[in-house]
């Protein structure tokens, strides 16, 4: 469902990864290193935000150099920063991510949102929005569509408990069917995710089970 080739991305002399492969089956798997390891790069790398010096990204089939478009419809992604847009508004943004993913802002995309807590805030502008209510709107997009991959860059950071705790039982039931992969300095949150923890280092090694 999701696969990664040969991937190395280096910034200046300095290779932050090389000749990552790995095959990820359906589940919950966080990135936890404490330090710098290349976690946010190779989430972007995965997400198409980020370009690799070598290899390539595979999403439910589609390949992220060949075809991207086919790509990244499979595809959602939390990133770290949450203030691309900042004179759009929370509905607008659900409103543009169907609308690329060619399906529509649905009930169960919306129940999530509620349950987040963003009723109140949907039609704020991201620039005054908290920190944790702008990421609860692109939480509340991962549901768009049908993505086979998700992809999460510290998504319990800023969320009150309450959030928190729908946010993990979400990771849980799209881990079922999905590959949920996400950087977290929260072991509190992945025990709660029931995430199997990993290292980008490891990611040379036999394909997950």
């Amino acid at each position: 469902m999701l696969r990664i080739e040969n991937l190395a991305k280096r910034y200046g002399d300095h290779f932050i990864f090389q000749g990552l492969t790995y095959t990820f089956s359906p589940g919950c798997m966080a990135l936890c290193e404490e330090e710098s390891t290349g976690k946010s790069s190779l989430l972007g790398i995965i997400a198409g935000l980020v370009t690799p010096d070598a290899g390539d990204v595979w999403i439910d089939g589609h390949s992220l150099k060949q075809t991207s478009l086919q790509a990244t419809a499979r595809l959602a992604c939390v990133p770290d920063n949450c203030m691309a847009f900042p004179e759009q508004t929370g509905r607008g943004l659900l409103e543009q991510a169907a609308a690329e993913k060619h399906t529509q802002v649905d009930d169960a995309v919306l129940n999530l949102a509620y349950r987040l807590g963003l009723e109140p805030h949907l039609d704020k502008r991201f620039e005054q929005m908290s920190t944790g209510t702008r990421r609860k709107v692109f939480l509340a997009a991962a549901a768009l569509g049908d993505p086979a991959v998700i992809i999460a860059d510290g998504p319990s950071s800023g969320l009150d408990k309450q959030a928190i705790t729908v946010l993990a039982e979400q990771f849980r039931i799209w881990s079922q069917d999905k590959v949920v992969l996400f950087a977290s300095h929260d072991p509190q949150f992945v025990k709660a995710c029931e995430a199997q923890t990993i290292n980008v280092a490891d990611l040379r090694q036999a394909p997950l089970s």
